[in-house]
């Protein structure tokens, strides 16, 4: 059975991103068949497998969402077999106002989902930062959702408007929505700050963080410039065996 699992935090800079992408590719060299949406606007997801936003033409989640296109017209292949990539790009901007005035304007991604899913053993969705409307769709349209906290200074700030957020959408239009847990990021551990992050984060929300720590690394950081997820750039790297190890963790979870 399908599940579909957006990624979000509406703080700029966690590595939801590079989340998305990672475990997206981690996933799918682990044989399960995905499908990763980019939900952001600028378009990194896309960017972060070679595609060139600027000339997608009318096949994006844009015109999926406001103007009808079957999610299946707009998907593009990806290097890793068994991922799929639905685009985005800039125009996705002006659907926040173009759905504004649409029926069930919450439902319409959980709409243009229901036609696909069934095809992939994961759905993930890259959310922008924000909660807007876009993600308000793509909480809609989630059985659950992963929320990365970097460990830095500022980790915990916001999270209380975003879990708020996801009450919201338990409550009034997705009353199965769970929440997958939380990844930790941008880990250093020569860094007293962030252990002090981690110790806090585990100690709020205990076993809903994932025991997977995403460290700060080069390759990883690079991987994105040459359009590539890090498991591709770097398969030895210590980003590209984190995301494996959180794919690994992510599966146990859900009993596969």
């Amino acid at each position: 059975m399908s599940k579909v699992i957006a990624i979000a935090n509406q703080k700029g800079g966690v590595g939801k991103t590079t989340t998305s992408v990672n475990l997206a590719a981690s996933l799918a060299v682990l044989e399960q068949k995905v499908l990763l949406i980019d939900a952001d606007p600028q378009g990194n997801a896309s960017s972060g497998f070679g595609v060139d936003v600027e000339h997608l033409g009318n096949k994006t989640i844009y015109e999926c969402l406001v103007d009808g296109l079957k999610a299946r017209d707009a998907m593009l292949p990806t290097e890793i077999d068994n991922l799929s990539l639905l685009p985005s790009n800039i125009d996705l901007v002006g659907a926040e106002v173009e759905l504004i005035d649409m029926p069930e304007r919450e439902t319409i991604m959980r709409r243009m989902l229901d036609e696909v899913k069934d095809d992939y053993d994961y759905v993930l969705i890259d959310c922008s930062p924000s909660l807007g409307l876009i993600t308000v769709n793509s909480l809609t349209a989630a059985d659950a959702v992963i929320i990365p906290v970097q460990c830095e200074y500022f980790a915990l700030e916001g999270l209380g408007k975003l879990l708020s957020t996801i009450k919201l959408i338990q409550k009034r239009l997705n009353t199965s929505l769970e929440i997958e847990g939380f990844v930790l990021t941008m880990y250093d551990s020569r860094l007293r700050l962030s252990n002090q992050v981690v110790e806090e984060v585990r100690k709020n929300f205990q076993d809903m963080v994932f025991r997977t720590l995403i460290n700060r690394n080069t390759r990883l950081a690079e991987a994105p410039s040459y359009g590539q997820p890090a498991i591709l750039y770097d398969a030895a790297s210590r980003g590209a065996e984190d995301y494996m190890s959180l794919a690994q963790e992510l599966l146990k979870r859900n009993g596969k």
